[in-house]
């Protein structure tokens, strides 16, 4: 799958929310910058991992101007569960078909990214420390989904594609609030990176 790079137009798909409504990704970035992350399976513990440090971020992301929007490829109802557990009030999108996960590039995992030994590491810390094991997805996931973390403009720009290197990447909190080098995520990216 391509991958989308800076400054390219990101896709504009219809989601459905917890609810089954259709949400337009635009109306979202028109608001703030919006900080759209994709997850893999229900019983995916890194994603779980991911959706907690993003949970208890979110005031900062607000602070900062940030809206925050979750993907899963689920059905609202799976999403509702998943999320009301995962991530009470963070906006829950549902793409069950993965239209979003193919338009933002977002393929399946080789078996390396999949086993890799990061992979066998972050799953045996996050099984000691928090106490969750990989589990089978549920009906109508893939297991060997890939993430993604995605911060778009108010212009409808990519401000940072982030692709995992394997399922255990995630993109640090810090580049998220701060970006590179300091940078505010809503200038768009017609000029040089200059720091705040």
């Amino acid at each position: 799958m391509t991958h989308l790079k800076f400054n390219d137009p990101a896709p504009d798909i219809a989601l459905l929310n917890m609810d089954g409504s259709p949400i337009q990704l635009s109306s979202l970035w028109q608001k703030h910058v919006l900080v759209l992350a994709f997850t893999r399976h229900f019983g995916c513990p890194q994603c779980k991992e991911m959706m907690d440090q993003l949970v208890q971020f979110k005031p900062e992301f607000a602070a900062r101007g940030l809206a925050l929007a979750v993907v899963t490829h689920g059905t609202p109802e799976m999403a509702k569960a998943f999320c009301s557990e995962r991530a009470p009030g963070v906006l829950c999108l549902a793409d069950a078909d993965r239209q979003a996960y193919h338009a933002y590039g977002l393929g399946r995992a080789s078996l390396l990214q999949a086993f890799s030994p990061r992979v066998l590491r972050s799953n045996k810390r996050i099984q000691e420390t928090k106490g969750w094991k990989p589990e089978m997805p549920a009906a109508g996931q893939d297991a060997f989904q890939m993430s993604g973390t995605f911060i778009i403009g108010n212009d409808g720009r990519i401000r940072l594609p982030y692709y995992y290197d394997d399922i255990a990447d995630h993109p640090p909190v810090e580049l998220l609030l701060r970006g590179v080098m300091g940078m505010d995520w809503s200038t768009p990216l017609n000029s040089p990176i200059k720091p705040e």
